[in-house]
């Protein structure tokens, strides 16, 4: 060996094959180093290289402090290592089966064999977890990060709550990392600017000062030039109940501080606020929600720990992003809150504004974008996609956001359809984007992956045993201060006494031994009358002692009780989140929509009047209006096509192919679908199972079908029950209805829903038994309910009786009523009575007095003994010119048999006759439904229009 390495300690393999394989595989640390301790007393390590390899050779290199001598080699090269082995009389290296090398145990230290591959996992698994739960994913308990929560609990600790000054971001990163969190400055000021960015954070934890980036993804000011503070929220939420041992505290990197492992939250901050992290082998990404929202599905999980997910859906429909913007369907919100996995669309808001009324031309107004997208990225784009000529029909772009709102103006050029731009820019633009859960959180220091209902059972959990731990700390404090207050009462009840046995002590020592001795106190209580001041001692000062003492001991019993009881302690987890939703809840900003693709299909479906038919069995056709021509009264009728075994017509009625139509089942349920969703047919075609179009559960029944073109804030939707059951909900909360339904009433068992009908305040609602009596009253006196409600009695009904049906009375007919007296004569309008065995009759509404509902009614049709009413419809309301009216019905029996004619030739009866023959029932049945058709052209185009 050369001189200059005689200062070395060099080590030199058998073969190539084994130099490689321990040059690769042999790890060396300095606590290795040490331990192996070659012949060279080492003093002080500074460095440690590896030589260049050579054939046949590796030599490892230690260069000391300490003064140089000549070390003898303890091997040579390879055709010398068995010699010196032997001289030596040491052990020489071995190879291992798998190709690296172990090395034999030596008298100055020990070596642990250890398998390369074996090594390689341990060593990245450590790192893996230290990743995990240390760095990129949040607590399901408190939804933070580790860095967030060191942040948050280093400004508590600085005093930085929401009611004191702004200070400087640079001394609260200072703050984190010189206690907490030992890594880069840049990484905890992120954190920190992330937390104070409202388009960021759905409730932002800290109340920024200065600039904190922008939604152009306009990077934050130096932290110098910035100033934070805590937000009300952040103190009520997560730092309120610190101080009262709710959660273990931990060391901090260097065991010179404690820091919290994780922060006693009120509401699940994960959901709240969502999350997004990439880790090793794993990633997090959590959506926003509404508090409100939260804080209501919480209660309910509280109350019915066996909830289903469509119940909690019910108050919390889905994510609500602090951007706004629209969801798109349903389909991937019901995924991601079932299984922690879906991908949720969203596209930003948009308004058409006319730019010039004399030219026509119009501008597309973008106000809000979708979560997470660059503002200014995106105008660029749509820019490069208009100069490419992907865009088209667009003349100008320009952005006009300010400090008040977003607002980017497209103007379109002339002739362009803002519907088709809109689509295209839907298409290829970030205006529409998709946002990919995983909601992924570490729970029992373990990472897992997990729906809506086990986050919030997790927190349910959590928030459990913060309140016992902190019921435990006030009823230890509680505990110890009514000791205390106890010895005082003695105190002052012998105060001349003690006083005496004060000064005759000559020590405190003493006299603390005397007044536990002479009163049977503890050291506590003894030292605190030591300790007391002689204004203490006046009357006014007792009687404060004897009131504290009975507070704490009904303060002691309400703990013990709380302690006892699970149900209390759920019922103050839902009260202190109802506290902070009535301070801190703010509406919802992303609205959900029921649609699913770019395109929109009405731009190329006209708006035609159409026929829906409904069967008893699920089956929906839609035909052509002029399938069915007018008829005499009478007659036998047109068959509505091939029924199924065993099957009825339930249902016919008139809408438009853009209504909303909405589908009323028997249990409650109802569902929403476009009208040109439902296939086009003959009149001879059987129709489209239900089941195809809606979501229906096993055994669930469409009963009631209502279209709506506009979801007006003035129009509401009364429901009745086979048992009675009314109420009133506005339409308003129908607007937006998942492909899954949502509850429209809550029934009681047994009882099913019925009827639906369209009606405002000003409307009467005339509701009518199988055995033919009748109410008339106004809808005002309905109070408006919410869905999941059951409502009110609606007739008081004899033994045996049902309700058969129900109709609305137009409010410009009710004003004719208010204003006259009730007369017995045949005017118009008039109630429609149809019977199940053809029979009818029209009878004056001016023959039914307005009374409440919740009674017995008036009669309104004298049936025979097996007859049962079936419809009651209000009529007249439209005469020509002629005086008639040109409503026309249609019957349908329960073979499929239909039957059409004009009103105007039912004859007008008193409300106590039988009606004249409708409908010939020789082998048709009985009759199933009827339908009331209001004609809008002359005669001579009735054959044509419905």
């Amino acid at each position: 060996m050369k001189s200059s390495l005689s200062n070395s300690c060099q080590f030199s393999t058998k073969t190539t094959t084994t130099t490689m394989a321990f040059s690769t595989g042999l790890r060396f640390t300095a606590s290795s180093i040490i331990r192996y301790r070659p012949s060279l007393p080492i003093t002080t390590l500074n460095t440690f290289r590896v030589s260049k390899y050579r054939p046949g050779l590796s030599e490892l290199h230690f260069l000391s402090t300490a003064p140089r001598r000549t070390i003898k080699p303890r091997a040579k090269r390879s055709e010398e290592t068995g010699r010196e082995d032997k001289e030596e009389g040491g052990g020489g290296g071995e190879e291992s089966g798998n190709g690296s090398l172990a090395v034999k145990e030596r008298p100055e230290g020990k070596i642990v064999p250890m398998e390369l591959h074996k090594e390689a996992h341990d060593s990245y698994m450590a790192y893996a977890m230290s990743v995990l739960l240390g760095r990129a994913l949040p607590d399901v308990r408190d939804g933070l990060k580790p860095v967030h929560r060191r942040i948050l609990f280093a400004m508590h600790e600085l005093g930085l709550s929401s009611r004191k000054p702004h200070r400087k971001c640079a001394r609260v990163v200072g703050e984190v990392l010189g206690k907490f969190h030992p890594h880069g400055d840049t990484a905890v000021y992120d954190a920190l600017v992330r937390m104070a960015q409202d388009f960021s954070m759905r409730c932002p934890l800290i109340r920024g000062h200065g600039n904190f980036g922008s939604v152009d993804a306009d990077p934050p000011a130096a932290m110098r030039y910035t100033e934070c503070r805590l937000e009300a929220l952040t103190e009520a939420m997560l730092l309120s109940d610190l101080e009262q041992n709710t959660v273990d505290f931990e060391p901090n990197f260097d065991n010179s501080q404690k820091e919290p492992s994780v922060l006693p939250a009120r509401l699940p901050t994960l959901l709240l606020n969502g999350s997004s992290g990439i880790a090793v082998g794993m990633a997090t990404n959590i959506p926003p929600h509404n508090l409100g929202e939260l804080v209501d599905a919480l209660s309910v999980l509280i109350h019915n720990p066996e909830a289903t997910l469509q119940e909690l859906l019910e108050y919390m429909p889905g994510p609500d992003f602090p951007t706004g913007g629209i969801i798109m369907g349903t389909t991937g919100i019901l995924e991601a809150y079932r299984t922690g996995r879906g991908r949720v669309t969203v596209r930003g808001k948009t308004d058409i504004e006319v730019v010039d009324s004399k030219t026509k031309r119009s501008a597309i107004i973008i106000k809000e974008i979708p979560y997470q997208t660059n503002k200014s990225t995106l105008v660029e784009k749509i820019a490069e996609l208009v100069e490419t000529k992907i865009l088209e029909g667009i003349s100008d772009i320009r952005d006009e956001s300010d400090r008040t709102g977003m607002r980017i103006v497209i103007e379109l050029k002339r002739g362009s359809d803002p519907a088709l731009v809109l689509n295209n820019l839907y298409r290829f633009t970030a205006l529409q984007s998709s946002f990919s859960c995983n909601m992924v959180g570490i729970l029992d220091e373990q990472p897992r992956l997990m729906g809506l209902k086990e986050l919030l059972q997790a927190f349910l959990d959590f928030r459990c045993s913060v309140i016992e731990r902190r019921a435990k700390f006030k009823l230890s404090q509680a505990q110890d201060r009514k000791h205390i207050v106890e010895g005082i009462i003695v105190g002052l009840e012998n105060v001349g006494a003690v006083i005496r046995v004060i000064r005759e002590s000559p020590s405190n020592a003493m006299a603390s031994a005397a007044l536990r001795k002479a009163y049977n106190l503890s050291e506590k209580q003894a030292d605190a009358l030591l300790d007391m001041t002689l204004r203490r001692l006046t009357l006014n000062e007792s009687k404060k002692y004897i009131d504290e003492a009975k507070h704490l001991t009904e303060e002691i019993s309400k703990l013990r009780e709380l302690l006892s009881s699970k149900k209390q302690i759920f019922q103050l987890i839902e009260q202190e989140a109802n506290e902070i939703k009535n301070r801190f809840a703010t509406p919802r900003r992303s609205t959900l929509e029921d649609a699913d693709s770019t395109l929109d299909e009405m731009d190329i479906i006209p708006n035609e009047e159409m026929l829906l038919s409904l069967s008893e069995k699920g089956y929906l056709k839609r035909m052509k209006p002029d399938t069915f021509n007018l008829q005499k009264r009478g007659t036998i009728g047109k068959s509505v096509g091939k029924m199924r075994v065993n099957d009825a017509m339930s249902d016919f009625l008139v809408c438009h192919t853009h209504d909303h139509v909405l589908y009323f089942s028997d249990k409650g349920i109802v569902y929403s679908a476009r009208a040109y969703k439902v296939p086009e047919c003959t009149r001879t075609a059987a129709g489209t199972p239900l089941i195809q179009i809606l979501s229906l559960s096993d055994g669930e029944r469409i009963t009631s079908i209502i279209p709506v073109s506009e979801f007006a804030e003035d129009q509401y939707l009364v429901m009745l029950t086979a048992n009675g059951y009314i109420k009133k909900v506005s339409l308003n909360l129908f607007s937006s209805i998942r492909s899954t339904g949502i509850i429209a009433i809550q029934l009681v068992p047994g009882d099913e829903l019925k009827w639906v009908k369209l009606c405002t305040d000003d409307d009467l609602v005339a509701v009518a038994s199988l055995n033919g009596m009748v109410i008339l009253s106004p809808c005002d006196t309905l109070r408006t309910l919410g869905r999941s409600t059951r409502g009110s009695v609606a007739m008081r009904l004899k033994s045996g009786d049902k309700m058969a049906c129900m109709d609305i009375i137009p409010a410009a007919i009710r004003k004719e009523l208010d204003n006259q007296t009730r007369v017995k004569d045949l005017s118009p309008p008039w109630l429609l009575f149809i019977s199940e065995c053809g029979m009818g009759k029209r009878v004056s509404v001016n023959s039914f007095r307005l009374s409440p509902l919740n009674r017995v009614g008036l009669k309104g049709y004298k049936l025979q003994e097996e007859d049962r009413l079936v419809s009651v419809y209000v009529v007249g309301l439209s005469l020509a010119e002629d005086g008639r009216t040109d409503e026309q019905v249609v019957l349908v029996s329960q073979s499929g048999t239909i039957n059409r004619f004009k009103v105007q030739d039912i004859s007008i009866q008193s409300r106590y006759a039988r009606g004249v023959i409708l409908m010939r029932l020789e082998h048709a049945g009985k009759i199933q439904s009827a339908s009331l058709i209001s004609a809008v052209e002359k005669e001579v185009d009735a054959e044509a229009a419905i």
